[in-house]
């Protein structure tokens, strides 16, 4: 299974400045094998960054899509538009989900429009503090996993990745704390139980689940040595290149 490196550089960069990001990135990387590295720029800068990036070194990913193809739907962008330009769409992250108010309804709605228009949704999930603090951790994983892959077919679950990522440990929370090996490796273990419930244990088995917050290259290789971690999901150390060069390095040694 790959190990999979993905940027998500939220409302950050213009587009000159993405384009410059980019430019730097290519020349610092090489081509990585059974190594994805994706980068997830703002919806304005992806149509120029598609042009320049080069997809054996890396691929690029959206941050959000409408689940319509088309229609009526001012300031939407649909996965059908986004096809061609990006391979991946991260969905339910965190903010979507806590500052637009996105549901596991509309979650479910997207993934199944990003894979009818062949795009890979890294399907995000986790709880938030006062969820784990209440013990509620098990049936928030199990109901945005299983709300947001309900039109998702057994023979289609390998196209699909899981990021968990809980809430309390992304950096931009007011009370981010590092999540430790065990709560990671104790998260990933019931994630991976889920889905073989559902969808069976060899299907499980190819489904590639990620690990995001507050990630950087001090503990990005202790994370990528966690049983069951197949990759990361970079917010704030994304931004900065030397960082996430350096993370993309180490995820190659640990690969190694």
């Amino acid at each position: 299974m790959k190990t999979y490196i993905v940027g998500n550089w939220k409302l950050n960069f213009t587009v000159g400045e993405a384009s410059i990001y980019l430019h730097k990135l290519l020349k610092k990387i090489p081509n990585y094998r059974d190594l994805e590295v994706v980068i997830s720029p703002s919806l304005i800068a992806l149509q120029s960054l598609s042009l320049q990036i080069d997809r054996h070194k890396m691929k690029l990913a959206a941050q959000n899509g409408f689940y319509r193809d088309y229609g009526a739907f001012t300031g939407e962008v649909s996965f059908s538009q986004l096809r061609g330009i990006v391979d991946y769409c991260i969905i339910g992250h965190s903010e979507r989900r806590h500052i637009f108010g996105e549901d596991d309804k509309m979650i479910q709605k997207k993934v199944a429009a990003a894979m009818r228009n062949k795009i890979t949704p890294i399907l995000c999930i986790g709880e938030t503090e006062s969820e784990r603090a209440f013990g509620e951790t098990a049936d928030v994983i199990r109901d945005q996993l299983i709300g947001g892959l309900s039109e998702v077919a057994d023979d289609e679950l390998e196209k699909v990745i899981i990021a968990y990522e809980p809430v309390w440990a992304i950096s931009s929370t007011k009370a981010a704390k590092l999540a430790s090996p065990d709560e990671i490796a104790e998260a990933m273990a019931l994630i991976r139980k889920i889905l073989a419930e559902t969808y069976g244990e060899k299907i499980a088995e190819k489904v590639p689940i990620l690990f995001g917050g507050s990630v950087n290259p001090s503990n990005a290789g202790g994370y990528l040595t966690v049983p069951g971690v197949n990759g990361l999901l970079i917010g704030g150390s994304s931004l900065i290149l030397s960082e996430f060069a350096d993370i993309i390095e180490v995820a190659k040694r640990v690969k190694s």
